[in-house]
């Protein structure tokens, strides 16, 4: 199971109670707004009422790293890193970089990122 399964009910439900949506385009936006409100742009489509923006981001925070150690106590440190060296395709590009970008919330270092690779590496097969 990855972070974001783990956290989407949350996610979602959050949003809900505090009025947010995702908006991409100024159609989506006029079909979702409430009339009188003030709205904030936070990011990636994102969109809040300005006054509950603030604690919005706090919450949703709060529940991504609550998911990291639920994710971690559910798959374990190693678990993770191989699942995400495989969806960065760090094997087939031959660099992890991608990995310890996405993995720095975690609290997971570059070397162990590194000694999982190292140890997953020959058991590829779909070079």
């Amino acid at each position: 199971m990855s972070l974001s399964k783990i956290i989407e009910t949350k996610i979602s439900a959050l949003l809900e109670h505090s009025g947010a949506f995702y908006s991409f385009s100024q159609k989506q936006f006029e079909e979702s707004r409430i009339s009188g409100v003030e709205y904030s742009y936070l990011t990636g489509g994102l969109i809040c009422p300005t006054e509950k923006a603030k604690s919005l981001v706090t919450r949703i925070n709060q529940i991504t790293q609550e998911g990291i150690r639920q994710d971690i106590e559910i798959n374990g440190k190693d678990k993770i890193i191989e699942r995400e060296l495989r969806n960065y395709e760090c094997f087939y590009v031959g660099d992890t970089a991608d990995c310890v970008d996405a993995l720095k919330v975690y609290g997971i270092s570059k070397d162990e990122i590194d000694r999982v690779y190292s140890r997953v590496l020959p058991t590829i097969d779909d070079f």
